[in-house]
């Protein structure tokens, strides 16, 4: 068990690392292809390296706490509906080639300049202000039953989200300055409880 909970340390480090402030800085100064192949790369490699940690997850013996039957199901399909409508909500705002890297890959190769995203509060955004931290956090939760090793991974990987999404917050606000403190103002930040801005 703590050889996998150090694996998933690990991985949350090194995820956290290649888009850390400073490095995307001295990337965005040196220009070229090495902005152009960052987050292509990022991605690429955060999803390769998941693969040795979840194999080594699920090869280990599991002792079950709960799981998803009887009433319970009404639940956990609620939740993963839930989920769902934050993952959609948020495609349908975000650009998700610009997610992917693949947009900044295409900008390279044609010699333009690469652009930032826009600050909007549209669509899904008028809810929550980060619908896939809240969708991820949600359906790390609902899906299949509880043991002692899901319990530990899910734990590690809830605390790097809240973490994330904390960080994440505080590059916006620097970004984005006062209208992103009104936005926090009147936006809940993973749980629409508000109700529409």
């Amino acid at each position: 068990m703590i050889t996998l909970a150090l694996l998933w340390i690990l991985w949350c480090f090194l995820h956290s690392l290649l888009i850390t402030g400073w490095l995307n800085r001295w990337i965005e100064n040196k220009g070229g292809f090495l902005q152009g192949a960052h987050r292509l790369f990022y991605v690429g490699f955060s999803c390769l390296s998941l693969i040795p940690v979840l194999w080594y997850q699920f090869s280990l013996p599991q002792q079950q706490f709960f799981s998803w039957h009887g009433p319970w199901r009404i639940l956990q399909f609620l939740l993963l509906f839930y989920a769902v409508i934050m993952f959609y909500g948020g495609k349908k705002v975000y650009d998700t080639s610009y997610f992917l890297g693949i947009r900044q890959w295409k900008n390279y190769r044609h010699n333009q300049e690469p652009q930032s995203l826009p600050f909007t509060s549209k669509g899904i955004l008028r809810y929550v202000r980060h619908p896939w931290y809240s969708g991820s956090l949600t359906f790390l939760w609902a899906m299949g039953p509880l043991t002692d090793v899901t319990i530990l991974a899910r734990t590690l990987l809830s605390l790097y989200l809240v973490i994330g999404t904390l960080l994440e917050e505080h590059k916006l606000k620097l970004q984005i300055g006062e209208p992103y403190h009104e936005y926090c103002r009147q936006v809940p930040m993973l749980i629409p409880w508000k109700g529409k801005m």
